[in-house]
């Protein structure tokens, strides 16, 4: 009983010193900013957003810090050494990966690099052949308790499956996104970013004892422990267009968990046969990869369900508290008539709640292809469109930007942002002389061949910022 009571108090005073750094309060607000970026997309393309970024960000953060007292509990049973020099390696890992491609920035990508070139090393290279500052890079990289990580991997996964399957949806932000035929369509991103605080038990001399030998000190010779607190975001980001939000979120939260399960059991079976570290190793790498395909298999080949077909008028997203949402609309469902009046586009819907000021009535069609039939008194100050974001059409003006492959694709968008402006300035002065050419030389017009009008049928093609969705072009 002592010794469950020095633990407690041992978890006690590092979930203090935890709160007392400001590394968790730098979490929140990452995830605060992440919220906000959301917001401000759907300012930028629908005028209104639906939820407060700041609401968002206390959602999240309560779910990680529940999340993070289970993965702590979890964890007492585990203990692995964590140190400095782990760490370190962790993040070079991590920076290193996001040049080939951003998604990888993840500690299971991370642990599973390290893994596979620990293995490498030890078998090519012979630390008798190394002096330095590379002999004490390989020493480090040899202590690195691999399945230690990649089992803290698998938590932080089944987490992330969690904390997905139930806010993704609730948080899923409404898309217009550029069709396969170049024509605009609906979409939702499944995202999210979670503060989680986390305990971890780390062997530490002159720590304490425990009553138990926890996973990654069977057979060792570790006599005390010690508690090491630290905060890690757990993110998560997918789209889709040919599934309901809810739908997406559950695959791809069940999905996770399966994942973070199949790793976490390798890595503690790496604790009783050390081989397994490697295949844990590849598998965080392999696995990882094949949920990202199946995700994008399940999306090839179905047609997108957010677009105008001209029946009547499709739902994207209701805004909460708002008429809309009181009459039971949600995502998906198509208006064909408003108070007696068909609606096969906006301005015939606008133009239909205009005629009975006071009251609506709404023809439905469900997800399900099934009609029905919702109504509704209106108010003074009501939102004029009832809280309706509706399906694109030809007339949006804008689409969410694809994500960029890798850290440096990233940066060559930005560099290029940072000159499409005086693009456009010199594009709009050479087009303001070739008119004023033209006008003087009436008998010899100057005539402009197919390059040199490029940029103006392309203007939409410069590239925009990676946060904020480009510009489409009138002509498409």
């Amino acid at each position: 009983m002592d010794s469950l009571l020095v633990v407690l108090q041992e978890a006690g005073n590092a979930a203090l010193g935890l709160l007392s750094l400001p590394y968790f309060y730098i979490a929140v607000l990452l995830a605060w900013w992440h919220a906000r970026q959301a917001s401000k997309l759907q300012r930028r393309l629908f005028h209104v957003r639906l939820h407060s970024s700041v609401t968002v960000a206390l959602w999240r953060t309560g779910a990680g810090v529940l999340a993070g007292i289970g993965l702590s509990l979890i964890g007492l049973a585990a203990g692995a050494e964590l140190t400095a020099g782990t760490l370190l390696f962790v993040w070079i890992a991590t920076f290193v990966l996001a040049l080939f491609r951003l998604r990888y920035i993840c500690l299971a990508y991370a642990a599973g690099a390290l893994g596979i070139l620990q293995a490498v090393l030890s078998v090519t290279v012979s630390e008798s052949n190394l002096h330095g500052f590379a002999l004490d890079a390989v020493q480090t990289l040899n202590d690195i308790n691999v399945p230690g990580l990649l089992f803290l991997a698998g938590l932080l996964h089944v987490a992330e499956g969690l904390l997905v399957r139930l806010q993704g949806a609730k948080t899923a932000v409404p898309l217009f996104l550029e069709g396969k035929r170049g024509k605009p369509v609906g979409g939702f991103a499944i995202s999210g970013l979670w503060p989680v605080p986390l305990l971890w038990l780390v062997p530490a001399s002159g720590g304490f004892e425990l009553p138990w030998t926890p996973l990654f000190g069977i057979g060792g010779d570790i006599g005390s422990w010690s508690l090491m607190a630290f905060p890690v975001l757990i993110g998560f980001n997918d789209r889709t267009e040919t599934y309901w939000p809810e739908q997406k979120s559950a695959q791809s939260g069940y999905a996770l968990m399966i994942y973070g399960a199949v790793l976490s059991g390798l890595a503690a079976g790496a604790a009783f046969w050390s081989p397994l570290a490697v295949v844990a190793s590849v598998a965080a790498f392999a696995l990882h990869e094949g949920l990202l395909l199946f995700s994008r298999s399940r999306e090839r080949g179905r047609l997108p369900l957010y677009v105008q077909d001209g029946t009547g008028v499709r739902v994207l997203a209701v805004l909460p508290g708002t008429p809309a949402a009181e009459m039971g609309l949600v995502a998906g469902e198509l208006i064909r008539k408003v108070n007696g009046a068909a609606t096969r586009n906006k301005k015939e819907l606008h133009a239909a709640l205009q005629r009975q000021a006071a009251f609506s009535k709404m023809e439905v069609v469900n997800r399900e292809g099934h009609v029905k039939f919702v109504q509704r008194a209106r108010y003074a100050g009501e939102h004029h469109m009832l809280g309706l974001v509706l399906a694109p059409d030809e007339e949006a003006d804008f689409v969410a930007a694809p994500r960029s492959a890798s850290l440096w694709q990233g940066l060559a968008r930005r560099r290029r942002d940072a000159v499409a402006p005086a693009a456009e300035e010199a594009l709009a002065a050479e087009t303001e002389m070739a008119a004023s050419v033209e006008i003087a030389e009436e008998d010899e017009p100057l005539e402009l061949s197919d390059e040199d009008l490029e940029p103006v049928h392309a203007a939409d093609e410069l590239p925009q910022d990676p946060g904020l969705p480009p510009r489409r072009s009138k002509s498409r």
